[in-house]
């Protein structure tokens, strides 16, 4: 076959980097990826084996009771849900809120936006500390409940400023249209801003839906009630008590793994094991929705890096 007239010919030095260039890439998704099938074939295999070592790429005993021992005991379950339920209702008012405050500070005609603005971008690189945080949320009256996760992350001030941007940059001319037509500006904000602000939100909903589920500082400081523990809360605790007595009984304090569950195990579990279930259990949900809003999430960054 005759080549191509527009078809430039490879010579060796291209083919060589080639090879250098895709080898390198293949050695990059190995060290990024390898980690986490590490810890997945870790939660996979029977606890006491794994003590063995020597598991690299396949269980050696396959065994879900790692899973089950986790799920079954009631002070997880508890911490899931309660994880789940932060994530979405958190998420959803985040976003609904920081937007409809960003939609109104668009509008330049809006009064005393410049001391708005003075006041926001202080309170962005400004923080009154712990213990005042503390205080406004005892006066608040959330503190120990359940919308302390919830009230002082309604508004996002980062893509607060983010979403004002894009909201000035929607054409004026499609809102008055609709003016004229008599819609309200909650109607207008519903039916249209919404709709065409699509990707800069599933962008902004995906980074405060994992700032949600990853939190656990709010947890430890302003929770004390055990049924309002949060996974990730969990998590820290278990490895900073393995961290301080790794070999002792004591690193097994922050499972608490319910004794029933443990009786109908027919494997033994280690406290490492159950780690490496509460791993997989904690960053599936991630990985799951991650899918759906990837076309959104690359929009949106395109977006904001244009207009922000």
């Amino acid at each position: 076959m005759r080549r191509r007239k527009n078809q430039i010919a490879r010579t060796t030095e291209d083919v060589i980097f080639d090879i250098v260039n895709v080898a390198l890439l293949l050695l990059i998704v190995f060290l990024t990826l390898y980690p986490f099938y590490y810890v997945l074939i870790q939660s996979l295999n029977e606890g006491l084996d794994a003590v063995r070592g020597g598991i690299y790429f396949l269980p050696r005993k396959w065994s879900l009771e790692n899973f089950n021992a986790l799920l079954g005991d009631p002070k997880w379950a508890k911490s899931l849900m309660v994880s789940v339920t932060r994530t979405i209702a958190g998420t959803l008012l985040a976003v609904g809120f920081t937007s409809l405050v960003a939609y109104g500070m668009s509008f330049k005609s809006l009064v005393f936006r410049k001391w708005y603005y003075a006041l926001i971008l202080f309170a962005m690189y400004f923080n009154g500390g712990m213990i005042p945080t503390f205080v406004l949320f005892r006066s608040l009256r959330i503190l120990n409940t359940f919308w302390v996760y919830i009230i002082p992350s309604m508004l996002n001030i980062f893509f607060m400023m983010v979403l004002i941007a894009f909201f000035q940059d929607i054409p004026v001319s499609l809102l008055e249209v609709a003016r004229i037509d008599g819609a309200s500006e909650l109607l207008i904000f519903r039916k249209i801003v919404l709709p065409l602000s699509l990707p800069i939100l599933a962008t902004t909903a995906l980074f405060i839906g994992v700032g949600q589920w990853n939190s656990w500082i709010d947890s430890a400081y302003y929770v004390s009630n055990k049924n309002l523990r949060t996974m990730s809360y969990l998590m820290m605790e278990i490895i900073n008590k393995s961290m301080i007595d790794r070999f002792g009984a004591a690193a097994t304090a922050g499972m608490e793994i319910s004794q029933q569950s443990l009786a109908h195990s027919s494997t033994a579990v280690t406290t490492r094991s159950i780690q490496m279930a509460a791993m997989i259990v904690s960053v599936a949900p991630i990985i799951c929705v991650y899918p759906f809003l990837q076309k959104y999430f690359v929009k949106g960054i395109m977006l904001g890096s244009v207009k922000g």
